[in-house]
């Protein structure tokens, strides 16, 4: 296991062969509040996980016990001019993006709360993992704002358009069981078991192709809400990346082998 840090409040850890990376938010005195300073970091660990070969998964995780994040710093915006805020903006959603353009396959773990950007930052992975503990939720109208780490669209692609509407409108927090049964986590771990959880998915998932991995979730990201033949096209454009590459190749030799892959990665 390695670990490197990000600023003061984003913390990297791999595994030992260094395919699953946890990316995990480690500002604890603020309940990993998103500070300026964290966004930036975010945005640095995601360009450095985003481009290393080696990774195949990574984790989104929270090293408080009662926090996965609760959103937005606010005291530090409580001090912004409108220009100041102005300014933070770009830092703030490029922390977002980051997570959301993560090229491999990504998985939140989150326990206790998971509210405004907190939550906005579990929507960006393709898996949440919950446990029983965890309350969700987009409460920004109630303070005078909107989802702005992009929940309006996240969460409508994840429950539909009216559903999100009433989440948004009303600002509710959704406790574990019922955001389970609303489709806004996936899966449900026992309490205390999330993070192991999606560090054991992760496990599994990085077992397979790199390659195949990253065009894999190229072509569900990239075709969603298209239409069919569209999305096809997608597909297919995805397929070709792989069809002649080495990951191909050691997969069907294996397979016929009867012996675990070495992937290539290429």
């Amino acid at each position: 296991m390695s670990e490197e840090r990000f600023g003061e409040f984003v913390l990297v850890r791999r595994d030992g062969e260094g395919h699953v990376a946890e990316l995990a938010l480690d500002r604890p005195r603020a309940m990993n509040a998103v500070s300026t300073a964290m966004a930036r970091s975010l945005s640095e660990a995601c360009a450095a996980l985003g481009a290393d070969p080696d990774v195949r998964v990574v984790v989104l995780t929270s090293t408080h016990e009662r926090a996965f994040c609760v959103g937005a710093d606010l005291k530090e915006r409580n001090s912004f001019t409108d220009a100041d805020l102005l300014r933070q903006r770009p830092v703030t959603r490029g922390a977002y993006t980051a997570v959301l353009d993560l090229p491999v396959p990504t998985v939140a773990a989150v326990h206790g709360f998971a509210l405004g950007g907190g939550f906005e930052l579990a929507l960006s992975c393709d898996v949440i993992v919950a446990d029983p503990t965890a309350v969700v939720g987009l409460p920004e109208v109630s303070v005078g704002v909107i989802p702005g780490g992009g929940g309006t669209q996240l969460l409508p692609r994840r429950v539909g358009a009216a559903r999100a509407a009433e989440l948004v409108f009303t600002a509710r927090r959704v406790e574990a069981a019922e955001a389970r049964e609303l489709g806004l986590v996936d899966i449900l771990a026992d309490t205390g078991r999330d993070r192991d959880e999606a560090l054991a998915l992760a496990s599994r998932i990085a077992a397979n192709s790199p390659v195949g991995l990253r065009a894999a979730k190229r072509a569900l990201r990239l075709g969603h809400g298209l239409d069919l033949r569209a999305g096809l096209e997608v597909e297919d454009a995805a397929w070709r990346t792989v069809a002649f590459s080495g990951d191909r190749a050691e997969g069907v030799a294996a397979f016929n082998e009867k012996r675990a892959p070495r992937w290539p990665g290429e």
